[in-house]
């Protein structure tokens, strides 16, 4: 396996480490705590099929309501699960730092378990359909902040790109089966079981992250953060496959070490207004705060998850008529989504970097969407009347679009803010991205089906809208983002400016905090004797 990524990958990191590193643990463990992602990926795909079956339009009430109407019902359903999303990314943060990433991961399994149950029992009771996605939503929004934040403090730093990404495969994954089931039980199961069956298939993946959390380790980095340190070496040399003696792990080990020093010298406290103020009152990390909640929200306005909640309608729009047909050809853009992502994992994430992968595919993104909406304004599908080759291209276009995302604003905005914050903010500056997203998920889920049946005819300005925000998101890459490839995670302070202390902070702590800066003898030696006691 690492002779492969060796020649696969062009990162110098990767050529210095030792092979052991690459071994199978830590992919195990990656893809164990990836069922999270899985489990974000069926919650989207699922409920968009869902919502087109007639035994769930019937039971609930959807018929005969208009389209005004149909669409306001859908995106009441679909957007209730993003709200439980945006309080349990939120809350996700102090669970993980008190109790650990691992149980925070846990929890979210068992959470997003008894979210399904509601839904499946809800028997065309809006009510309770609502509280099951809401329940649901509160574990899919632990697992989406605690998801990465864990990936990345586990992952050698060489293929951190990579395997943090695999969140966003594993994302890709979940809706190209939930696509692939609501075809199938469309095509084969009759009555109220046809959407029954998709929704109770939501919890599989939560299953499978709770019995392979209970079999993994917890993060090295939190380990160190409670003073653990026995532990977290340990752990750190399992994860990495070397003998907790051996060069790398004791630099790897005295990196985590000398930040946690600092970052304890900066600001003494630990308590949550002791972590607020070192968030937003320290330029350097303010900085990293506000390019992980624009990276959020910028992610959402590509209009990404536009297509994932309500594909078979958009495909409609564009000519793909009858309720099969929408759903086969959801299901190959689900195909196209995990394939591109795969790719780009494999072969981009940790070769051509974060800067330039959200570059090009602004660009690409925002070119595929202002011809879909061009094509529905100049020449728009006729009912009843053949697809003309226009409209082809356009249904291309939104393939093309699927696959661009995954080569960049899809993975890169998971791995970017989960390895830029320095290690005591981590989890709070992850929690603020990931509430961030949801937010927005939950306003684009809201907010499109009517933009589809009121923006324009035939909703040609939703396409419009969306194509502007991605050009406008390239510029805003291209002046304020970094790469970050081939770094370690303790080296993220001196990429975004040195931490320095406020103004109104303790004296003593900014007088530490200069004198670790200028480098005092006599800081290195108690750190050295320190981490020889441990």
């Amino acid at each position: 396996m690492s002779v492969i990524l060796r020649r696969l990958v062009h990162n110098d990191a990767m050529r210095e480490d030792p092979r052991e590193i690459y071994g199978w643990r830590v992919y195990m463990l990656a893809c164990s705590a990836c069922f999270g992602g899985m489990l974000f990926g069926m919650e989207t795909g699922i409920i968009g099929g869902v919502l087109t079956m007639d035994p769930f339009q019937v039971k609930y009430g959807l018929k005969n309501l208009g389209d005004v109407g149909e669409a306001n019902l859908s995106a009441n359903i679909v957007s209730t699960l993003q709200a439980g999303c945006f309080f349990g990314a939120l809350i996700a943060s102090p669970v993980a730092d008190k109790w650990g990433r691992k149980a925070g991961l846990i929890s979210a399994s068992l959470i997003a378990i008894v979210g399904v149950i509601m839904q499946v029992a809800a028997s065309g009771h809006l009510e309770a359909m609502y509280i099951g996605r809401l329940v649901n939503g509160f574990g899919v929004g632990f697992a989406s902040m605690i998801n990465p934040l864990y990936v990345s403090e586990n992952s050698p730093r060489a293929i951190r790109g990579g395997l943090t990404g695999l969140y966003q495969l594993f994302i890709t994954m979940g809706i190209m089966l939930a696509f692939w089931i609501n075809y199938g039980s469309t095509l084969h199961i009759k009555g109220t079981a046809q959407y029954m069956v998709p929704l109770a298939m939501q919890a599989l993946p939560a299953l499978l992250m709770l019995v392979g959390m209970l079999l993994c380790n917890e993060s090295p980095r939190w380990l160190a953060k409670q003073d653990r340190w026995e532990d977290a070496r340990r752990t750190l040399s399992r994860v990495r496959n070397l003998p907790s003696t051996h060069p790398y792990v004791e630099n790897e080990f005295q990196d985590i070490v000398s930040q946690l020093e600092h970052e304890r010298q900066l600001i003494g406290g630990s308590g949550f207004w002791d972590l607020m103020k070192e968030m937003w009152l320290i330029p350097g990390n303010r900085k990293r705060a506000m390019i992980s909640i624009f990276l959020m929200v910028c992610q959402q306005m590509t209009g990404t998850n536009a297509i994932n909640y309500y594909a078979p309608q958009i495909f409609e729009n564009l000519g793909i008529t009858g309720t099969t047909t929408g759903l086969f050809a959801t299901g190959v853009y689900g195909i196209v989504k995990m394939v591109a992502c795969a790719v780009f994992l494999v072969f981009v994430a940790d070769s051509l970097g974060r800067r330039r992968s959200l570059l090009w595919t602004s660009v690409a993104q925002g070119l595929a969407m202002l011809y879909i909406g061009l094509y529905v304004r100049i020449a728009p599908p006729v009912e009843g009347q053949p697809v003309i080759p226009a409209g082809y291209v356009a249904l291309v276009c939104i393939f093309l679009f699927a696959a661009c995302f995954q080569f960049g604003w899809g993975p890169v905005c998971w791995i970017y803010v989960s390895e830029i914050p320095t290690a005591r903010l981590r989890s709070l500056n992850v929690s603020f991205a990931a509430a961030t997203q949801w937010l927005f998920n939950f306003v684009v889920s809201r907010a499109v089906p009517n933009m589809l049946a009121t923006v324009g005819a035939n909703g040609y300005g939703t396409y419009i809208i969306f194509a502007c925000f991605c050009f406008s998101m390239g510029v805003w890459v291209w002046f304020f983002i970094p790469d970050t490839k081939g770094l370690s995670l303790e080296k993220m302070d001196e990429l975004f400016g040195a931490t320095s202390s406020p103004t109104h902070l303790k004296t003593e702590d900014v007088e530490r905090s200069a004198s670790q800066a200028e480098g005092d003898h006599k800081d290195e030696v108690a750190t050295e004797t320190r981490v020889e006691r441990v």
